[in-house]
């Protein structure tokens, strides 16, 4: 079986990434080959609106292929847009995945990747679109926080949900300590999700996705 082509989007230090580069049996920071379960794909390309992004050097690490675009040397949205899809184009992917690529995709960028774009967001959406979601949802007193995989669309932080994953909302908790323990479960949905769209196991109906774990 040919292994899909899956390129990452990242603005940050990359744990989501690190994730994927395990889950997909290639070599870590370490140097050594992870014992991954995501073997149907590989990560072809690595890009990021910010040349410091510490998941860049994990993606060195590992051998794949890296590029950099800083959005803030394009005159507009849409000059930055279109240079991204061709970057990403490039790479001939069968999947794109944005993980904490902290920029707002145009309707053309999304549009060319329809149906091949996904994104991890830090909260149980369609509660908590945008940033702050951790602050957002102890001011409003949930009692559960999570995080969701969803396919994009250009609507911020929509489009049909693939999986999500809860975490108690403890007494004690402070933004940073609820993010941590999101983060963790982001780590464990957000490749099961990869792996099931490159196995072909989701099939989208409007906005629900069902996931056919048979095949």
């Amino acid at each position: 079986m040919n292994k899909k082509r899956v390129v990452v989007l990242i603005s940050g230090r990359g744990s989501n990434l690190a994730a994927l580069i395990a889950d997909a049996g290639m070599l870590g920071a370490e140097g050594s080959k992870a014992s991954g379960a995501g073997e149907s794909y590989e990560i072809v390309g690595v890009v990021s609106n910010k040349a410091d992004a510490g998941g860049l050097q994990l993606a060195t690490d590992a051998g794949i292929a890296t590029r950099t675009l800083d959005h803030k040397a394009f005159s507009s949205r849409d000059a930055f847009d279109h240079a991204l899809t061709e970057t990403v184009a490039a790479f001939s992917p069968d999947l794109v995945v944005l993980a904490g690529f902290m920029r707002i995709l145009g309707a053309p960028f999304v549009s060319a990747f329809a149906g091949k774009l996904i994104n991890i967001h830090p909260s149980l959406l369609p509660a908590f679109p945008g940033l702050d979601t951790h602050a957002r949802a102890l001011a409003a007193g949930c009692n559960f926080a999570g995080c969701t995989v969803h396919f994009v669309t250009p609507v911020l932080d929509d489009g049909p949900i693939i999986a999500q994953a809860t975490v108690p909302i403890l007494p004690e908790d402070t933004p940073s300590a609820l993010a941590a323990r999101v983060l963790e479960q982001e780590h464990v949905v957000l490749p099961q999700a990869v792996r099931d769209f490159c196995a072909a196991r989701l099939v989208v109906e409007g906005q629900r996705v069902c996931v056919n774990r048979e095949l």
